[in-house]
């Protein structure tokens, strides 16, 4: 599998993703506003299915994260059932509150 890459333009709006000569063949699209990163949806190809690429895609995301001291909301289903599933893991970046603003 090729290296995850990050790409964000100048409206925070971006992707963690893998791509094969110009195909994308697995995406996280993201956004960033303020501190947090919203996670808006993950694909991967029929190509790389099975191979672990969205676990993937999810560590590279975390890191990117913890590293820039943002909190994550996870509107996208698959990242929603990874921090349900371990919130342990992910308790310090998961903004579960994001609806409810203080």
């Amino acid at each position: 599998m090729s290296e995850i890459q990050f790409e964000i333009n100048s409206h925070g709006r971006g992707s963690f993703f893998v791509k094969e000569g110009d195909e994308r063949l697995a995406e996280m699209v993201i956004s960033i506003v303020g501190s947090n990163l919203t996670v808006y949806h993950t694909e991967v190809s029929e190509k790389l299915r099975g191979q672990g690429t969205a676990a993937k895609l999810l560590s590279t995301m975390v890191d990117y994260v913890r590293e820039h001291n943002l909190k994550v909301i996870a509107l996208c289903p698959y990242v929603h059932a990874q921090f349900k599933a371990h919130p342990e893991k992910y308790t310090d970046i998961w903004n579960q509150d994001w609806h409810n603003p203080k």
